[in-house]
């Protein structure tokens, strides 16, 4: 049977473990997971699902990216994307300069326009062209908000910080989006924007979900409804309303919170109900596609893996949807289907997502984690899934 190679994610477990003078056994005690899996994940018997890595990192107090060697600087140098990442970083730090008089006025609604295909972009998963575009844009927003100090400009500004981080995130780099969401909160209260402040809130609290804290995950949520709750009740409010319940939903199934879960995703529909698709707010693909999405997500979280695959069966995936939603669901099913014994639908699967979304499959851990794992249970593995994993760096 083909083992991983010794750079994969039990590896840096067993390095971690040591370095916190932790025995096996003692790490495991310190989880809600068997020694037995940890063992068989530190030797590469099996691979190292999300959940379990953030059980971890929680334990070890190290950042998941620790664990799981993000970001893939080898990857993201064969693609020319890592160089890409610096100029993200010093457009970050543009924001309290004021205007730059080296650079030419432009049109507010060019910069508006410039900030919606952004986020464009990265919906549809286009991450190179979005990165490429990034320092520039926010430099002249930076730029022109301060000059006119319009709502407007600063609404774009904070849309496009969120961007950086959408795009950071998806690349790896957790740091450096931790910044761009600072700077979305900044730009959002110059605008007084109380959705674009929820928006951050939601956000920050994707990012503790990925880190294994996730009583604070929750408490993010709740100041997002805090926040949202005080402004006027639009379609735009209920529609910020009814993700931040389904960030809630996520949380709560890592947290193995069944109550919690139900109760998010019944509100989340009931926001669905009167939003219908509202897919354009904030390019939060929020709508009914989206809840029925995340209450599979959640089974997923939960590992009630066949209950999250009679509900994918369930999902007719509309044409408009976002790519980096349908990449998404593909990476799930994938999952469940391996977890199932399905590896043959797991692989295909995989590769659809691929084939949607190359470059967010190629940076998205539970990809990578599927296909270590297909590569581990094939008694041999075939040529497709040898390229696969050649692809991803294995």
């Amino acid at each position: 049977m083909p083992r991983l190679d010794d750079d994969h994610t039990g590896t840096r477990i067993k390095e971690q473990r040591k370095l916190a003078r932790l025995t096996q056994r003692q790490l495991a005690d310190r989880l809600p997971y068997s020694f037995s899996l940890l063992n068989q994940v530190e030797c590469g018997a099996k691979p190292a699902n999300l959940d379990f890595v953030a059980a971890v990192a929680k334990a070890l107090r190290v950042d998941v990216t620790v664990l799981t060697g993000q970001p893939y600087v080898t990857e993201l140098q064969q693609d020319r994307l890592a160089g890409l990442v610096r100029p993200i970083r010093e457009a970050l730090d543009l924001y309290d300069l004021g205007a730059d008089d080296t650079l030419p006025e432009k049109p507010a609604a060019q910069l508006v326009a410039s900030a919606e295909h952004l986020c464009a972009q990265v919906r549809a998963t286009h991450l190179r062209n979005a990165a490429r575009l990034l320092p520039a844009t926010i430099a002249d927003l930076t730029t022109a908000a301060w000059r006119t100090q319009s709502r407007e400009l600063w609404q774009a500004l904070a849309s496009t910080y969120r961007t950086a981080h959408d795009v950071t995130v998806k690349l790896g780099y957790y740091d450096l989006s931790s910044v761009a969401l600072d700077r979305m909160d900044w730009a959002a209260g110059r605008a007084s924007d109380p959705c674009l402040s929820a928006i951050r809130q939601y956000m920050r609290a994707l990012v503790y979900f990925r880190e294994g804290e996730y009583t604070i995950g929750q408490r993010l949520v709740a100041v997002g409804h805090s926040i949202v709750g005080a402004a006027e009740q639009t379609r735009e409010a209920l529609a910020v309303t009814g993700q931040l319940h389904l960030g809630a939903s996520v949380i709560g199934a890592r947290a193995d919170d069944r109550t919690a879960v139900d109760t998010h995703i019944a509100e989340a529909a009931r926001c669905a109900e009167q939003t219908g698709d509202a897919s354009e707010v904030h390019w939060l693909s929020f709508g009914p596609t989206n809840v029925a999405l995340h209450r599979m997500s959640a089974e997923v979280e939960m590992r009630q893996y066949d209950e999250a695959l009679s509900q994918a069966r369930q999902i007719t995936l509309p044409a408009a949807l976002a790519t980096s939603r349908r990449a998404h669901f593909l990476i799930d099913k994938a999952r469940s289907e391996m977890e199932t014994g399905r590896t043959e639908a797991a692989f295909g699967s995989i590769v659809e997502a691929r084939h949607a979304a190359p470059e967010q499959t190629r940076y998205h851990p539970g990809a990578r984690e599927t296909i270590k794992g297909l590569v581990h249970i094939s008694r041999r593995t075939p040529d497709s899934l040898g390229h696969m994993a050649a692809w991803i760096g294995l």
